[in-house]
């Protein structure tokens, strides 16, 4: 008991910190250290924990990093900008908001940054909302919407970490998500949107208005899209013809076939470097975050969660998305979420029969349930691309809440239905 309430002090001595604007992988450090020692561990065998959870990880990480060369060329080659583009120009200013839900999602399913994303596609957004005379909150609903989507089925560091703490392959995780996130996509666009009051206008448009122009210098459509399709191929090999291909292999094949496909090999070095600095940026948050869940795991947390929720089918289908959730909204993050949660739990999620790649899947969707508080950078980034202030970005709150509850929901019936 004393180990749990441990690793809790430790969790809510993070959360203090990061809500301080301290460094969110220094706070989930001390965290870590403060959590082991209120806990009873001892200061040896804190240092252990930590470091094992650290160990647990370090494959991800690997994995991760190599992420960063696709990234990096979907961004620094125009791809991601033409691939937004080319769906919002093709919908129309009738369907304005599901293009923006639409645009993030495909490019959040082809392995960018969800805050990239929306950055990506907001000026767009910007445009629309003052010559339609549309709700900016509502334009970054829909997009940060088609984000938590893409998330669930996507290349991205949050559905690597967790199909490589349950030991599921990483092509299965995104199939599971495909289902759930279409289905989001839509409540998103016809169902939760038009909950959200109108707070804010510009001036109406015409049709041509609306037109989003394309730089003459971007890349074709086919060009862009070659990249994440070549990843996509390569990752369905697995259950379609049982030829296995490590996404330590995979990302980065689809990321030399961008280059060469928007002929762009001379910038290789600018897109590797811009894809290896976003991504070490999550590297360095998830060593800190695999020390504090190697306390979490070495604690009696777990247990008690487990009891908590009581015996039978019911408490088996909630602990994967319920400890997601809980671990997003400690980090305000959906990849250290689903880290602390996946390498926490997975060993007892496993026990209860319940297979990897479902686990893994339900982790993934719990941790969108949450990561977009205050207290992390999602909050402020996609605000801040469209100008929003936090007063504004906190009515947005609950809407974003019931998105990722919803996510989380449908994969949930999904997995009742199929698992």
């Amino acid at each position: 008991m004393n180990s749990a309430i441990g690793a809790l002090v430790g969790l809510a001595i993070a959360i203090i910190l990061i809500t301080r604007r301290f460094s969110p992988v220094y706070s989930l450090l001390l965290g870590a250290v403060a959590g082991g020692l209120i806990g009873g561990m001892g200061l040896d065998s804190t240092v252990a924990n930590m470091i094992s959870g650290i160990k647990d990880i370090s494959p991800a990480i690997i994995r991760i990093i190599a992420a960063g060369v696709l990234s990096g060329v979907l961004i620094k080659t125009g791809a991601a900008t033409t691939i937004s583009h080319t769906i919002i120009n093709r919908l129309g200013k009738q369907h304005i908001f599901l293009a923006l839900a639409l645009s993030t999602m495909l490019l959040c399913a082809v392995g960018v940054f969800i805050d990239v994303a929306v950055i990506t596609v907001a000026p767009i957004a910007i445009i629309a909302a003052e010559r339609m005379g549309f709700s900016r909150l509502k334009m970054l609903l829909a997009m940060v919407g088609g984000g938590k989507c893409g998330n669930i089925l996507s290349p991205n560091p949050n559905t690597i970490i967790a199909a490589e703490n349950f030991d599921a392959p990483l092509s299965s995780v995104m199939l599971a998500g495909v289902v759930p996130a279409i289905i989001g996509l839509v409540v998103v666009v016809y169902v939760i949107l038009p909950l959200l009051p109108s707070y804010d206008s510009g001036r109406q448009a015409t049709k041509a208005d609306l037109s989003a122009s394309q730089d003459e210098s971007l890349p074709p459509f086919w060009a862009s899209i070659a990249a994440p399709l070549t990843v996509i191929v390569l990752l369905m090999l697995r259950p379609v013809a049982g030829i296995a291909i490590d996404p330590l292999l995979a990302l980065p094949a689809g990321g030399v076939v961008g280059l060469i496909t928007t002929r762009q090999w001379r910038n290789a070095a600018q897109c590797m470097a811009y894809g290896l600095e976003k991504m070490s940026v999550i590297a360095v948050l998830l060593v800190s975050t695999g020390a504090i869940a190697g306390i979490v795991k070495a604690s009696t947390l777990t247990d008690l969660l487990i009891s908590a929720l009581g015996q039978g089918e019911a408490s088996r289908v909630l602990l994967a998305p319920l400890s997601s959730i809980l671990m997003s909204a400690a980090t305000a993050s959906t990849t250290a979420g689903a880290t602390i949660a996946s390498a926490s739990f997975a060993p007892s999620i496993l026990a209860s029969g319940m297979a990897a790649v479902w686990g893994a899947a339900l982790v993934n969707a719990g941790a969108t349930v949450l990561d977009h508080l205050p207290h992390g950078s999602f909050f402020h980034a996609t605000g801040g691309s469209m100008e929003l202030s936090i007063k504004e970005m906190l009515r947005l709150i609950p809407y974003m809440t019931l998105i990722g509850l919803t996510l989380t929901l449908l994969m949930i019936g999904e997995y009742l239905i199929l698992g």
